[in-house]
């Protein structure tokens, strides 16, 4: 599958089969996430790799959702502020960046015919703990990864004229 087709095809799943990732599989995605391009480089983010059996409780306190428990994996993506790249204006990049590598990964994932679903709605708190995170990294984003149970729902999109603007505003 191209990238375009990748793009295309990418959707939100929220129902997986319990079919396991293989590691080689696992592999591939997180390569991707490695390739995916920061700010000067630095790569200020980590992936944190969880397998979901024995583990339900605990990830049931950072989301939610039970269809999350249904992957085989989850995965969550952490910013290093202290290792991003910073503008003239002091902003950090570590965010950003830990954004890009969810991207590549999820986008690899698809391409390899698994199912993901970008969370930003989990509790920050349970997941430090849970994930037994240092205080100077932040979680970002958290995916299930594993195989869709359904084929894709239709989603819509704006047209891409409400999105993009010319030169200027």
């Amino acid at each position: 599958m191209d990238v375009f087709e990748a793009i295309r095809s990418r959707y939100s799943v929220r129902g997986y089969k319990p079919d396991p990732v293989s590691d080689e599989t696992l592999q591939q995605v997180l390569e991707a996430a490695r390739q995916a391009p920061t700010a000067a480089n630095k790569q200020p983010f980590r992936i944190v790799v969880i397998h979901t059996k024995g583990r339900e409780e605990e990830l049931s306190r950072v989301y939610r959702g039970s269809w999350l428990l249904q992957a085989p994996l989850v995965l969550a993506v952490i910013a290093v502020p202290g290792e991003a790249w910073r503008r003239s204006d002091d902003k950090p990049y570590d965010e950003v960046d830990a954004t890009i590598a969810m991207d590549h990964l999820v986008l690899a994932a698809t391409a390899l015919g698994l199912g993901t679903c970008w969370i930003a709605a989990f509790d920050p708190a349970a997941a430090r703990e849970v994930l037994a995170l240092p205080d100077d990294v932040a979680p970002i984003a958290l995916t299930p990864l594993g195989y869709p149970d359904r084929d894709r729902a239709a989603t819509g999109r704006r047209p891409l004229d409400e999105l993009v603007k010319y030169e200027r505003w």
